[in-house]
């Protein structure tokens, strides 16, 4: 990929104003593939600078104009879908058949979604005699992670652009790629010059400029709820907007009138999925004191059934850890576990047998976990379940709500006037009843430490527009 020793900035793939580089590297190999450029604040700057030109004009471009350029967006992602899913797969270590499928999949829907959305948006109402109109909020910094990489970096650019902003985005330097072949997407779709740029770099680094940068108005950020609050108090001095999509630790509730084989079966797998890196996954499954056992049973042989391996082999169904950071996290908090006296029925400590090099960790089930306890606390990010008991729906309520975040909940029941009736009291941005379909317009956000604001849809494009009030318009 020759692009990715530049930064592409004002329409135009430039040089960056300094030489240091980082290796991209495959999270199955652990060995480095490719090399990305570092940013500096300068570059941060420059595109900024574009950004910011390119809003006088492009803020002023009508809904229809900006449509017609989703739809040309879309036409571009399509014609290099399967490029983006194997560069996907190559970045995170993802299974070839879900980076397709999901990785590369999910960008491709949220266009989708987001030209429906379009069609029927209203830019303007009246209410009585104020008109109401929608603006775009400027010039936006998107920091995106590594864990989904297309679907933050497209579901933050595509509603900032159809809603009229400029912007500058630094994708995770763990998996850079993938932005870089975004940009060339966007480039052979026409977005004009200085709309979208892109500058690599780290959180320290590049983030820090963005989120602090005086002529940013908005930063839009997904990741760790720790980096969350940096970013916020650096966006602070300059009162800009700040959007956050932050960590999770969520509950699956699973009352006693549910299919135990197969609601647990699929908890397993949904907490399993994407190597256990995502930030709504299912991590807590609860399930009735008197089942317990029951449950762990199903959850060992669901666990064990897993196929770990590298992402090009066509059996594997789970594929490694993004890095070596994240994979010496994953073995602290498992070892955590051990010592707080939760009992290991799946996985454990280590690699999986056969599997010495790569980043690859055994899918993990805990029993007998108190919600004292840390690996019931704390965001692990990895493939580890953590199986609770509890005494009835009312404590099941109180041990999911009892949670610094509250990003995603799921509730299973055969009754669904019971699991809706569950759903409510949980303190959730979004709860899964009976393990639905993946709605691009839902909106998906959290409560608490998990954020602020809302994605996707409708909710998404308005994360990006103020609101202006012509009092007296219709006199």
């Amino acid at each position: 990929m020759n692009n990715a020793l530049k930064f592409y900035i004002d329409g135009a793939w430039v040089e960056p104003s300094g030489t240091a580089r980082l290796p991209v590297v495959d999270p199955c190999t652990e060995e480095a593939f490719a090399e990305v450029a570092m940013g500096t604040p300068a570059d941060v700057d420059r595109a900024v600078a574009a950004a910011k030109r390119a809003f006088a004009s492009f803020s002023m471009t009508t809904p229809a104009e900006r449509l017609a350029l989703i739809r040309r967006i879309l036409d571009a992602f399509l014609a290099r879908h399967d490029e983006m899913g194997d560069i996907i797969s190559r970045e995170i270590g993802a299974p070839k058949a879900m980076a397709h499928a999901w990785q590369a999949g999910i960008g491709r829907r949220h266009l989708e979604e987001l030209i429906r959305t379009c069609e029927t948006f209203e830019w303007q109402r009246m209410k009585g005699t104020t008109l109401v109109n929608h603006e775009p909020v400027g010039v936006v910094a998107l920091i995106t992670p590594w864990n989904w990489p297309i679907n933050q970096i497209v579901c933050k650019a595509a509603p900032a652009i159809a809603a009229g902003c400029t912007m500058v985005l630094k994708p995770s330097e763990v998996s850079p790629l993938n932005a870089v072949l975004f940009a060339e997407i966007l480039d052979a779709a026409g977005v004009p010059a200085g709309v979208f740029n892109l500058v690599h770099g780290d959180g320290p680094t590049v983030g820090a400029a963005l989120a602090a940068h005086p002529d940013v108005d908005m930063v839009s950020f997904t990741g760790s709820t720790r980096a969350g609050i940096e970013v916020a108090k650096l966006a602070a001095p300059t009162v800009k907007r700040v959007h956050q999509e932050l960590g999770g630790k969520s509950a699956n509730i699973l009352l006693d009138d549910v299919d135990f084989e197969a609601a647990v079966t699929a908890g397993v797998n949904s907490c399993f999925g994407n190597s256990g890196q995502s930030c709504n996954a299912p991590t807590r499954m609860l399930v009735p004191e008197a089942r317990h056992d029951e449950a762990v049973e199903i959850a060992r042989r669901a666990a064990e059934a897993h196929r770990v391996g590298p992402a090009d082999d066509a059996a594997t169904t789970m594929g490694p850890v993004v890095s070596d950071v994240q994979f010496e996290r994953v073995q602290r908090l498992i070892a955590i576990g051990i010592g707080e006296g939760a009992r290991v029925v799946a996985g454990g400590l280590g690699r999986p047998q056969g599997l010495e090099r790569g980043y690859y960790v055994r899918p993990t089930v805990f029993a007998d976990v108190k919600p004292s306890m840390t690996i019931a606390r704390d965001e692990i990010f990895g493939p580890v379940l953590a199986i609770m008991p509890y005494r009835d729906e009312d404590e099941a309520v109180a041990i999911a709500n009892d949670s610094p975040f509250g990003l995603a909940a799921y509730v299973q029941s055969g009754d669904s006037e019971r699991a809706r009736r569950v759903g409510f009291r949980l303190r959730a941005g979004s709860v899964y009843l009976n393990y639905p379909s993946w709605d691009a317009g839902a909106p998906f956000g959290g409560y608490k430490q998990s954020g602020n604001g809302r994605e996707y849809g409708e909710w998404g494009l308005e994360a990006f527009l103020e609101v202006k009030a012509l009092v007296g318009f219709g006199r």
